[in-house]
């Protein structure tokens, strides 16, 4: 009896749970189908301007590096031989004691007077008509200014006589001591300004060595190598826009001149623009734009939308297709492409995971189920 009732309750237990397990049970769901969100633009065809991004540093166009060509010691000047210190044009910017130079160029100037006051007995007996021509040139003969030209030559026989007494070559030699008298003296061939000097005054100067540097604060040329392949694009006098990424200023410039030579390694060609305005210094770092030309009937958007260097997604009722074009120039994060119509809906936001074929709905729209 006892054996039947347990029995009885296990078999009733079980048939509990199997109940309970099945009251638990929910049927299952169908799947949401997601419908992704996208952003478009409309293709509005053009003129779009094809330009040329290139970097390059700032060089004075007007830059001379100074050089003694003779030797002496470097005299103390008014306006100190320091960077930075601006000069007029024909102001002195250094001066090389030249008193041993100078005490030569005297004693030459005098052997020329001497050689000259010598042949004055024999020109007045044989060439009476041209003594007061040489006498004058006595007469006008001042140790303290430059040497005068000798009197014209009238005849064959005076320049024979005049070149028997050396005097063609005292005269040229003094003449060359005069020049290199100059050379102790430098002087600014335009205003500008001292952006490097290397003696200090005292200091022992030798021939051929170098002084300082000397630049035009004005006017400056910018160095850019082009990609090859744009070099028949760019024309001497293009206007160029040249900008600071560090101040975010903005300079107008134009191509000066291109080179025609192409680089064999980097395949580029140079190209100088040149550019002035306030606010620019010798080695600044700048960026230039360059229009080479223009393409009509263009569309230009992100680089990242492109896909594969040839398609684009476009929408056709809330179905996204991929559309090949015809890519015409790249920028760092631009393309120029060709090949749409105008108005056509193109992708303008990256979607992952898009295909042709995948449906969407546009934000801003009510989705379509």
């Amino acid at each position: 009896m006892n054996i039947a009732l347990g029995i009885v309750l296990i078999a009733l237990a079980f048939w509990l749970v199997k109940v309970m397990v099945l009251s638990n049970t929910r049927p299952e769901k169908a799947p949401v189908k997601i419908v992704k969100t996208v952003f478009i633009e409309h293709v509005k065809n053009g003129t779009v301007p094809i330009t040329i991004t290139a970097n390059g540093n700032l060089v004075a166009k007007n830059k001379i590096e100074i050089f003694s060509e003779v030797q002496g010691v470097l005299q103390p000047n008014s306006k100190e031989f320091r960077p930075g210190n601006s000069y007029r044009k024909g102001e002195v910017i250094l001066k090389i004691n030249s008193e041993e130079h100078y005490a030569n160029l005297q004693a030459q100037k005098s052997n020329l007077y001497n050689s000259i006051t010598s042949i004055m007995p024999d020109i007045r007996l044989d060439y009476p008509e041209q003594y007061e021509k040489w006498q004058q040139y006595l007469r006008d003969f001042d140790f303290e200014k430059p040497t005068p030209k000798l009197p014209e030559i009238n005849s064959e026989k005076e320049k024979f006589f005049i070149s028997g007494r050396n005097i063609y070559t005292t005269f040229y030699n003094v003449k060359n001591m005069e020049v290199r008298l100059t050379k102790y003296t430098i002087r600014a061939p335009y205003d500008g300004i001292l952006t490097d000097a290397l003696v200090n005054p005292g200091s022992l100067i030798r021939s051929g060595q170098k002084l300082g540097e000397f630049i035009n604060p004005r006017v400056y040329e910018m160095e850019v190598a082009i990609n090859a392949k744009y070099m028949d694009l760019l024309q001497k006098g293009n206007s160029v826009k040249v900008t600071s990424r560090d101040t975010d200023q903005t300079w107008d410039g134009k191509i000066a001149r291109v080179n025609g030579r192409v680089d064999q390694a980097s395949q580029t060609v140079k190209a100088y623009i040149e550019v002035e305005g306030k606010d620019l210094k010798e080695g600044i770092y700048l960026e230039a734009e360059l229009v080479a030309k223009s393409e009509n009937d263009a569309y230009e958007m992100e680089r990242k939308l492109l896909v594969n260097n040839e398609s684009v997604y476009v929408l056709k009722d809330s179905i996204i297709d991929l559309v090949k074009v015809n890519p015409v120039f790249f920028t760092d994060n631009t393309v120029v492409i060709k090949g749409l119509e105008d108005g056509t809906p193109v992708l303008s936001r990256s979607v992952p995971g898009a295909y042709p074929g995948m449906k969407v709905t546009v934000y801003g729209s009510n989705p379509r189920q």
